[in-house]
């Protein structure tokens, strides 16, 4: 079975990563909270990259021996390499990743992108997954807000 699930927003300025879902069951899984990555102000002479966290955190009340797997989309990019946020016509790289490295692109398993899981779920218990993100050092972004959406699936 696969549901899909909104949303990751992504806003600039303070380029945060706000993540609004509803706390509402897709079949067996619900996703119970997110808490959003916040880039804050982007330094476009910052000689470092800009890294932040966040986290999704679902719960699954299977009564079968289901793995699960948790996907992330593009947004408005045409790939995962690189996510971009958008301002008009402007765009600021960025991505998010399942690794603390920054290593694992979190997509769907295509164009150089992974997923979270297989995992079995631990039934009735809420699992808290950390999001990665970073913004690129040393672009040359336009002051101001960046946006962008970002769909999470979650398969059982």
């Amino acid at each position: 079975m696969r549901a899909k699930y909104l949303l990751l927003y992504i806003s600039g300025m303070a380029l945060a990563v706000l993540m609004a879902v509803p706390r509402e069951a897709i079949g067996a899984c619900s996703f119970e909270s997110v808490t959003g990555v916040n880039f804050g102000a982007y330094d476009v002479f910052n000689n470092s990259h800009t890294d932040s966290t966040g986290s999704i955190t679902y719960r699954c009340n299977l009564l079968q021996l289901s793995q699960i797997t948790i996907d992330l989309s593009k947004g408005s990019a045409p790939t995962y390499v690189p996510r971009q946020m958008r301002q008009g016509t402007d765009t600021l790289d960025y991505n998010l990743y399942l690794d603390a490295s920054r290593a694992s692109i979190w997509g769907d398993g295509t164009g150089g992108s992974s997923r979270y899981g297989p995992q079995l779920p631990l039934l009735g218990i809420p699992v808290t997954v950390t999001i990665y993100g970073r913004v690129p050092a040393r672009q040359n972004a336009r002051v101001g807000s960046f946006t962008d959406t970002i769909t999470v699936t979650i398969n059982f």
